[in-house]
């Protein structure tokens, strides 16, 4: 990369992103709840159905911890079957919103008032809640700054040559966290951009030609920062 330092490549990636794209205004959402709904939700889930199923919960009055333990199964995976896996699903819903109402009587601040270490611990032993989920919480529902990682970050981390040595969840996360301060607005723009630019350009056939990534006179000494279609890292 010419020398330059992670921090840098970083730092000029996102704000090539951010020049092209502006700020994403993460996590479409009216309270951190809905928020923990909808890190759950989003499972295997294209977001636009996401958002039908919470709006089924909203308008059916059911969107807050207790009245999700008071819905019967069906009728929850009913609600919420615009997001698939819908059964799975719910149980998943009831499952944090039972584990919330016994440990923090329903209370998001006292939970979120953990440190990250502590908070992250507690959510990925709850069911049907993984790193990446777990994270999503973190950042987006208790405005604590850590970095998630799915899979749109990983194929453009992998694209311009910043791939880590092991290929796992921390890993990549290390990345950015090592590199980048721990600034919660910075991480949630980040993080959002990625999936921004993933979808509509670096997609699984990427468009390099309409890559603000690619973009000439990025680099002065070759035109191109710091991916290119010409350096063999795309399939």
């Amino acid at each position: 990369m010419d020398g330059q330092t992670i921090n840098e490549i970083l730092r000029n990636i996102y704000q090539r992103l951010m020049d092209r794209y502006g700020p994403q205004h993460w996590w479409p959402a009216r309270e951190p709840f809905e928020v923990v709904v909808g890190a759950i939700l989003t499972q295997s889930a294209a977001w636009t159905n996401v958002a039908k199923a919470i709006t089924n919960l909203r308008t059916a009055g059911k969107l807050s911890p207790e009245m999700l333990r008071r819905l019967p199964d069906d009728e929850l995976a009913r609600l919420i079957y615009p997001c698939g896996y819908y059964n799975v699903k719910a149980r998943k819903l009831k499952t944090f919103a039972d584990w919330l109402g016994e440990r923090y009587d329903d209370d998001l601040k006292r939970l979120f008032s953990l440190d990250i270490d502590q908070l992250r611990r507690q959510l990925l032993s709850i069911y049907g809640i993984g790193e990446e989920t777990a994270d999503s919480i973190i950042l987006y529902a208790g405005n604590k700054p850590i970095f998630v990682i799915d899979a749109y970050t990983r194929r453009i981390i992998d694209r311009v040559g910043l791939a880590p040595d092991v290929n796992s969840y921390s890993a990549y996360q290390t990345l950015f966290m090592a590199n980048l301060p721990a600034d919660t607005r910075l991480f949630n723009e980040y993080h959002a951009l990625l999936v921004r630019l993933a979808k509509e350009v670096c997609r699984t056939r990427p468009l390099c030609r309409d890559c603000c990534l690619n973009a000439t006179g990025a680099d002065h000494a070759t035109g191109r920062f710091p991916c290119s279609s010409t350096n063999n890292m795309h399939p």
